[in-house]
């Protein structure tokens, strides 16, 4: 079993009992443009590479028993993971089950993480510009009892120097500062995900945002890119309550 150079722990203060990780593109058995670590089926990997990489990341999981995935579509939709047999539509989810592990599959886009402050409740999704300005982060935030007692992490994604953007992404952030879009060449702007995301949840009263800081496109090492290589695998973004926990 393969093991540390697969996963990513995040640099976040958790409460006691829960755990959250990012898969990185070693050390798993997919091969050629999906090489290795591949989590995602609808990429055209080989299907049992796929399934013997998500069982190895489940053994690697201490105190998840199951993890939950989703049929993304940029939406702002959420959903409650409901043990991980079905896959649901939806571009986030939530769990209060100890055990169910919640996640999202990237390659540029930004996954964020979520935890309640006293561990009764995670949370994941998948946040394109499209979902972002949709609302997804804030559809999330609201399956909390208290989003202000909740702390967010921005995993990997796409960097400021590398999102180039046409005026129509830029028309759909009315509320950004001058800080998240530096112009580009002609009408083009380079748009900094991390900053959307980081005002929108500040905004809504989260106490705590950290994270942020990667480049899934010039990391190429670490992170799959769909801007860098259309043809290419997802990481997976995932957060869970530890089995046996009691909240």
């Amino acid at each position: 079993m393969k093991t540390a150079e697969s996963l990513l722990t995040p640099d976040w203060q958790l409460p006691s009992g829960v755990r959250a990780a990012v898969t990185l593109r070693a050390a798993g058995f997919s091969t050629g443009a999906y090489a290795s670590n591949n989590l995602a089926h609808h990429v055209g990997d080989d299907p049992l590479a796929v399934a013997r990489n998500r069982r190895q990341l489940l053994q690697n999981m201490p105190g998840a028993t199951a993890i939950q995935w989703l049929n993304q579509i940029h939406s702002p939709d959420v959903a409650e993971a409901c043990g991980g047999r079905v896959l649901m539509t939806a571009d986030a989810q939530f769990s209060r089950t100890p055990g169910l592990a919640c996640a999202v599959l990237t390659a540029d886009c930004l996954p964020v993480l979520f935890c309640a402050a006293d561990g009764s409740q995670v949370a994941a999704a998948h946040a394109g510009w499209r979902g972002l300005a949709a609302g997804v982060l804030l559809n999330t935030l609201r399956t909390f009892r208290s989003p202000q007692h909740v702390s967010v992490w921005l995993g990997p994604a796409i960097g400021p120097d590398a999102f180039e953007v046409g005026p129509e992404v830029k028309a759909a952030f009315p509320w950004a500062s001058p800080a998240c879009f530096r112009a580009g060449t002609g009408d083009r702007w380079l748009a900094d995900i991390y900053a959307l995301a980081r005002e929108q949840l500040l905004t809504a009263g989260v106490a705590r945002v950290t994270g942020g800081g990667f480049c899934t496109v010039s990391e190429k090492e670490r992170f799959y890119s769909y801007r860098r290589r259309a043809v290419t695998g997802r990481l997976a973004s995932l957060i869970w309550i530890e089995n046996g926990s009691r909240r």
